[in-house]
């Protein structure tokens, strides 16, 4: 095992502890040498801590080692990290083992649980999701008798001396004090790094946050690039000492090829040694110049990113079934083919009709499966077409897995692949999450995703999260991994994608309106709002960055003295000029540029200055104006704003040379001194249009040939060295005849300050060096400035300021009183953090469930639970669509109270997120006594995803349950609880096959 050298000493960004870094041990380092299972150790330990513990059989803080009776004993040899985890744990110290998928982690948590029961104590393991949580249980169950589960939707053995629950079901445990707390050794948090989730990682957070000293800790991870810093926290916040274990080492080796859609053949691009071959990469590139050289319709639409039509018969398709034959034949199975989409899952699978990888007898072995998985559900259920056109295709040995299938089909995949009855599996992402279920071969359908902001190309730390699956220890010597690519892609963004770092762990706390009434029930004192916000993982991550801050500061300090220091005012002047013009200019243009003034103007030849964002495109020649965009979105994606009124102008554009060879659109590019470039005829939106000159130029009538173009390139090339100072300006006074006053006056302060601009020295100033050190002198005094706000504006202030303003927003709909103390309101949200607190007590307030029979109520309450969004137009009956609209009203009225007391919130957006009709009907017919066939028709959402919905929805209205018992509301508390009842039956309740 190989051991981190010495780094001596490092501060934590308070100074009561200390980082020791373990030294090297001498004696066994020729031995160590030979083992190629590195892992790395490093323990945080607080100042002045001594351990006590007998080193003969424990080793020391910085080498522990263990010599004592194990726990638990293995039927293999513990690999290096598993060693030296085991040793931390029977030191009784907190541990974070960071390693990839495959590695053993859970070998680490089971030895945890072993000492607890050993030693007569209970023990906690939790999971980010409720399907992991169930099998989990079932994998605990089998290899120690005593284990029990708590999710929102099920609990089973509450008592038993190892409980296997979510996440939020410990931190509720935690606000509530519970009894089962005092008897609590180790807490497991299984997929820590799940903590950067935007809505539900400051629930971890606050879990660790809570927890008594006295209960250690062990957390899993995949790898992270900040595991110390990790640690770091842990030592600082409990006092007491954690240790990292952690290795890059992989069991199976992997190798990583791509394969051109459209192309033949794989090509090597990361051998098992993880070496990038360029030499293959450039052979790769080379075969997508080939293929739009040879056949131009063969190369797939960007856009459709390797998409297929239902069916599978375009190119994609047809593409994965030549992959997934290949891999059998080549006896590359099983594989686990991932999509971004589920759809694109579902279709992928259907495309597969011709191939079948199943003996006879493993057919009937899968039969006989699904026949005695589906003997949980009732008659009418199990002819579900979801369920009856599952089982041909699982008979061929291919399956689907993804978060919208029915949640019995899905454990039915996941245990048909677990038993290798499954040898083609298409899944999305999620079923990378989790359990240990691997292939030998990984195929990923496409190297982008849609993350709800853009289409991304999918990150390191997803992409080792996904190819991690690929290699299955002591089956495979080595995992294979196939990227599916359909367009070049930069030699730079595969090899950051294959082997870049993984991810660090980055804080996403916030303060939640639950949270801080909680904490203001709680009398203890010691957990207030601001103890939870100093203690945060956040404000550890901010504090400690400041020192770095300081040191950026000061180099840039050292630069700015360094550049020529004379006439830093005239610099400061310059530049306030130069963006002051842009910003008037860019008001008036705004009104230049309304069709009914400018089109008269556009006129062939007209020269116009465009403009993108930050982007300066220089001048071009108008060709020619059309009414609306052109069809098949042939726009570059530079110059497609979506404003511009339905008008666009063909302009020629100075373009990068060579970028319209292969068919690709010419990409606009700003005209650099030396540079030699083309003009192209580029479609720009109207609003673009930064300026317009007095200027015309005749236009050759055939602009297809090049050298046409390039004589209005030198044309307009001269024009500039004719007018140094800018080809002159339409005046919009003057030439266009716009007269409004507030127009005149704003042509007037632009020229004011434009002839300020002319005479200020630097303008005359043709020394390009000096002007470049005046812009960059101007720039990090920008930098300076901001960093030095950024520094003074302390991160724990800013939650300070969200926490006045969220406990008068609290006060001002009777939450608390004046004095902060929880009123009754206050009592029931405590109870309530699956939906929105705030409006689900204002309606159980202002009487809107009163009026509602339970039917209705769980219509109502549907609205709380995120989900899926329908596509379809939503039509009420009237008994939801005045309930609806009671919700709607409350909603807007309680964002526009956040909205008064400082909190940045959208109205709209608010109450769009948290009034959700997507599932109200089918909630309110399925509550009523249809059956589930009749309700997914319903509906364009995904089975799974409805079931999902209405089992949150349950623990929603247990919630509520519970919150009107708190306050004395008993007649509410029937009709939740009636609400409740009425859900719970058939296929959407039917017990995990887990279990």
């Amino acid at each position: 095992m190989e051991e981190s050298p010495t780094l001596g000493k490092r501060k934590l960004p308070e100074e009561n502890s200390e980082v020791k870094q373990t030294p090297k041990q001498e004696e066994s380092a020729s031995k160590r040498r030979n083992l190629t299972r590195t892992c790395v150790h490093e323990a945080a330990v607080p100042v002045g801590y001594t351990s006590n513990k007998d080193e003969s059989v424990h080793g020391t803080l910085s080498n522990p080692v263990y010599n004592g009776k194990m726990a638990k004993t293995y039927p293999f040899t513990l690999d290096p990290f598993q060693q030296v985890s085991v040793a931390c744990l029977e030191r009784n110290e907190s541990v974070l083992v960071s390693a990839h998928t495959s590695a053993g982690k859970t070998a680490v948590a089971e030895y945890s649980i072993a000492m607890a029961f050993r030693d007569k104590q209970r023990v906690i393991y939790t999971s980010p999701l409720k399907a992991l949580s169930n099998q989990k249980y079932r994998e605990l169950s089998q290899e120690f008798s005593d284990v029990g589960l708590m999710t929102g939707d099920v609990t089973l053995s509450p008592n038993a001396s190892c409980l296997v629950m979510t996440t939020e079901i410990l931190r509720g445990m935690l606000y509530r004090g519970s009894e089962v707390l005092k008897e609590v050794a180790w807490v497991i948090f299984d997929e820590i790094h799940y903590m950067k989730d935007r809505e539900r990682g400051v629930v971890w957070e606050e879990s660790i946050i809570f927890l008594p000293t006295a209960i250690k800790m062990v957390f899993l991870s995949a790898t992270m690039s900040n595991a110390t810093e990790f640690a770091e926290w842990i030592c600082n916040l409990h006092k007491q000492p954690c240790h990292v274990v952690y290795t890059d080492f992989r069991p199976t080796p992997l190798q990583h090829y791509v394969f051109p859609i459209g192309g033949s053949g794989l090509y090597l691009v990361v051998d098992e040694n993880e070496q990038f071959r360029e030499d293959n990469f450039v052979k790769l590139q080379d075969s997508f110049t080939k293929q739009k050289q040879g056949v131009g319709s063969k190369s797939v639409n960007s856009k459709t990113s390797g998409r297929i039509a239902k069916g599978g018969n375009a190119s994609g398709g047809s593409d994965i079934f030549k992959i997934v034959k290949m891999i059998m034949e080549r006896k590359f199975q099983p594989v686990i083919i991932f999509s971004f989409s589920r759809r694109e899952c579902e279709q992928h699978a259907m495309s597969m009709s011709k191939l079948d990888f199943n003996t006879k007898e493993e057919k009937d072995v899968v039969e006989q499966v699904f026949r005695n998985a589906v003997l949980c559900l009732n008659e009418e259920d199990r002819n579900l077409p979801a369920i009856e056109l599952m089982l041909p295709l699982l008979q061929r040995g291919i399956a689907v897995h993804h978060s919208g299938l029915l949640p019995i089909i899905k454990e039915l995949v996941e245990l048909l692949f677990q038993e290798g009855l499954v040898k083609a599996l298409f899944a999305t992402e999620t079923f990378a999450m989790g359990l240990n279920m691997p292939a030998k071969t990984v195929v990923f359908t496409a190297v982008k995703k849609w993350d709800g902001d853009s289409h991304r190309f999918i990150g390191s730390g997803e992409y080792i999260q996904m190819s991690g699956r690929a290699g299955r220890r002591g089956k495979d010597d080595r995992g294979i991994c196939i990227i599916m690519i359909d367009e070049q892609m930069e030699m730079n963004t595969l090899r950051d994608m294959v082997l870049g770092k993984p991810a660090p762990l980055v804080s996403t706390f916030r303060l939640s309106y639950y949270s801080i009434l909680n904490l203001m029930s709680r009398a203890e004192g010691q957990f207030t709002a601001e103890h939870v916000i100093s203690n945060s993982f956040h404000q550890f991550q901010y504090e400690k960055a400041l020192p770095d801050i300081g040191k950026k500061v000061s180099k840039l300090e050292h630069e700015a003295a360094m550049l020529d220091a004379s006439g830093e005012a005239e610099v400061a002047e310059y530049h306030k000029l130069r963006l002051d013009i842009a910003q008037l200019e860019k008001k008036m243009m705004s009104e230049i540029t309304r069709p009914e003034r400018v089109l008269y103007f556009l006129l062939p030849g007209r020269l116009v200055k465009v403009r993108e964002g930050g982007t300066d495109w220089g001048w071009g020649v108008v060709v020619n104006v059309v009414k609306k965009a052109p069809a098949g979105g042939t726009l570059p994606s530079a110059l497609s704003s979506s404003r511009g009124g339905g008008y666009i102008v063909d302009t020629l554009l100075h373009c990068s040379p060579g970028s319209t060879e292969n068919g690709s659109r010419p990409k606009p590019c700003p005209p650099h001194p030396g540079e030699k470039g083309e003009m192209h005829v580029v479609p720009v939106q109207l609003s673009l249009i930064s300026a317009l000159s007095k200027l015309r130029i005749s236009i050759p009538p055939d602009l297809r040939p090049l050298e046409a173009r390039q004589s209005i390139l030198l044309a307009v090339q001269e024009l500039g060295t004719r007018f140094p100072q800018g080809l002159p300006k339409l005046n919009p006074v003057k030439d266009m005849g716009i007269e409004d006053p507030e127009f005149v006056e704003l042509a007037n302060q632009i020229e004011e300050l434009e002839q300020k601009l002319f005479a200020h020295p630097l303008h005359k100033s043709q020394d390009e060096n000096q002007i470049r050190s005046f812009q960059r002198k101007a720039e990090v005094n920008h930098e300076i400035q901001q960093l030095k706000t950024k520094m003074r504006d302390s991160q724990l202030q800013k939650f300070r300021d969200e926490l006045k303003n969220r406990s008068r927003v609290l006060k001002k709909l009777g939450h608390i009183d004046a004095d902060g103390v929880v009123q009754l309101k206050g009592r029931a949200a405590c109870l309530i953090d699956t939906g929105d607190e705030l409006l689900v007590t204002e309606l159980m307030f202002n009487g809107t469930f009163n009026d509602l029979d339970h039917h209705q109520v769980a219509a109502l309450a549907s609205c709380f639970i995120p989900g899926d969004k329908s596509t379809e137009q939503i039509h009420l009956r009237t008994e939801l669509a005045k309930p609806l609209q009671q919700l709607q009203d409350s909603a807007r009225r309680i964002a526009e109270i956040q909205h008064e007391c400082k909190l940045e919130v959208n109205v709209d957006e608010y109450v769009e997120s948290t009034a959700r009709p997507y599932l109200m009907d089918v909630i309110y017919c399925w509550s009523k006594g249809a059956t589930f066939a009749e309700v997914i028709q319903m509906t364009d959402i995904f089975e799974g995803s409805i079931i999902r919905s209405a089992r949150r929805l349950d623990e929603f209205l247990n919630q509520l349950r519970a919150a009107a018992n708190a306050v004395g509301e008993a007649n509410l508390e029937n009709k939740f609880a009636a609400a409740s009842e009425s859900l719970r039956r058939g296929i959407m309740f039917a017990n995990s096959l887990y279990l």
